[in-house]
């Protein structure tokens, strides 16, 4: 993806926060600066789904287990030889 340049100001002290943050994380200013751009204008409909998606499947485990017994969470392709073939 093309990417144009955008000049922004920003105080000293939050500059140099930036670059510490930048070398502790082994990346740099541009990428702190444009994934926080990105999560800016991100959808807000999507805020949280992943937490409802995750609290679905702990409180549905036991009904889901019941449905498909047969499934295996820690084998799904049936590949591992050491379990029994259902």
């Amino acid at each position: 993806m093309a990417s144009k340049p955008v000049t922004i100001r920003v105080p000293e002290e939050l500059h140099a926060r930036l670059q510490q943050r930048a070398e502790a994380e082994g990346t740099t200013v541009t990428a702190l600066i444009t994934e926080a751009a990105a999560n800016a204008v991100r959808d807000p409909r999507l805020e949280g789904a992943a937490e409802v998606f995750r609290a679905f499947v702990a409180d549905n485990a036991d009904a889901f287990d019941a449905a498909f017994p047969d499934d295996d969470p820690d084998d799904p392709d049936g590949l591992d030889a050491s379990r029994p073939a259902a």
